[in-house]
């Protein structure tokens, strides 16, 4: 086999197999301290701000956070890390 033809190979077999290695997930954070009409806003922000994370949709009704984001890049701990730096402590809700 060609070393060119090897360097292809490899290259498409990696470019398949990378989306096995993340997954988009979705999670649900019970997020506390939010009193007021700009909570939402600093939480969204927070969790805006961590590389990986896709979307972020807050409800100050129910004092949640719902974060889209790609586990290959972002754990639920720096999730929840951005919430509670941010002043706003969270924890997974199910």
């Amino acid at each position: 086999m060609s070393k060119s033809f090897a360097a292809v190979v490899l290259g498409f077999c990696v470019l398949v197999s990378a989306p096995v290695f993340g997954a988009e997930r979705t999670v649900t954070l019970a997020v506390q301290n939010m009193y007021c009409a700009n909570c939402p806003f600093l939480v969204k922000k927070s969790l805006e701000a961590v590389p990986g994370v896709a979307k972020v949709t807050v409800s100050y009704e129910d004092k949640t956070a719902i974060v889209t984001y790609d586990d290959s890049k972002v754990g639920l701990n720096a999730l929840t890390g951005a919430t509670t730096n941010a002043g706003y402590p969270s924890t997974p809700k199910g």
